[in-house]
């Protein structure tokens, strides 16, 4: 599947020159890393967002929001956020740094050999 560039664009010009950024493709989209952990990705026009397992379930209360489920089980501490609910910058800036702080609270991944 591929991904919106411009959903992709306009993720990269909220985060600016964050340090430790960088993107990848996975899950049939790309994905954005904080220190080598996937907080947000695009796959099509939804935006994938790991929320963590504390506020999964208060993720799933906002309109727009469903279970990641790509690969036919839920996947706990992720969700998808249909285009429809980040239509606006603000709503799209909330969903990534909501991800961000949850990710930088985690240990960095150690490179691969």
């Amino acid at each position: 599947m591929a991904f919106d560039p411009g959903l992709a664009q306009r993720i990269r010009e909220l985060l600016g020159s964050r340090h430790g950024l960088t993107e990848r493709k996975m899950f049939g989209g790309l994905a954005f890393l904080l220190n080598g952990c996937m907080f947000v990705g695009v796959q099509g026009s939804t935006l994938m967002a790991r929320v963590g397992p504390e506020r999964y379930a208060e993720a799933l209360l906002v309109k727009h929001v469903r279970v990641m489920d790509f690969t036919g089980r839920p996947l706990k501490g992720y969700v998808y956020v249909e285009p429809e609910g980040i239509e606006e910058d603000r709503e799209l800036a909330k969903w990534v740094n909501w991800c961000a702080a949850f990710v930088s609270a985690m240990p960095a991944k150690k490179a691969k050999k």
